[in-house]
């Protein structure tokens, strides 16, 4: 299982940007904010990893095979900043994880049947509704 750990510091770009959204005059000062951004196509992951990330839908993956993660929880920029690189380790443990295959199968004779049987009697009950004729 590869980690963000396992990725060198010169791969990964940090860059500090100003948060948006509520935060009075804290916002108009300070960049807190944190833009991870990580190359896929030029890092050192193995190519089967390399591929899945490519291939996941996400929007926060760019045509380019750069991820874009944006962290702006906090008010520290550390805090931001460990954040962004959490968030990259979720996205690589959720490329590495493989499915096992499914096994086809199918409902018991006897489950088939009582469904049958409920299905009939159910149809029944419905049609015997109505309008009793009396002569």
């Amino acid at each position: 299982m590869i980690r963000v750990s396992d990725i060198p510091e010169s791969q990964i770009e940090f860059s500090a940007i100003r948060a948006s959204g509520p935060g009075g005059q804290n916002v108009n000062k300070v960049s807190s904010a944190i833009h991870l951004r990580f190359d896929v196509k030029s890092s050192s992951l193995p190519e089967a990893v390399k591929l899945k990330l490519l291939r996941m839908r996400d929007a926060r993956i760019s045509s380019e095979g750069v991820i874009i993660i944006k962290a702006q929880k906090f008010r520290s920029q550390e805090k931001n900043r460990l954040e962004s690189l959490e968030r990259l380790n979720d996205m690589l443990k959720k490329c590495q994880f493989v499915d096992k295959p499914r096994r086809k199968t199918r409902p018991s004779k006897s489950a088939i049947r009582k469904r049958l049987d409920s299905k009939k009697k159910q149809g029944s009950i419905k049609k015997n509704r109505g309008k009793v004729d009396d002569y």
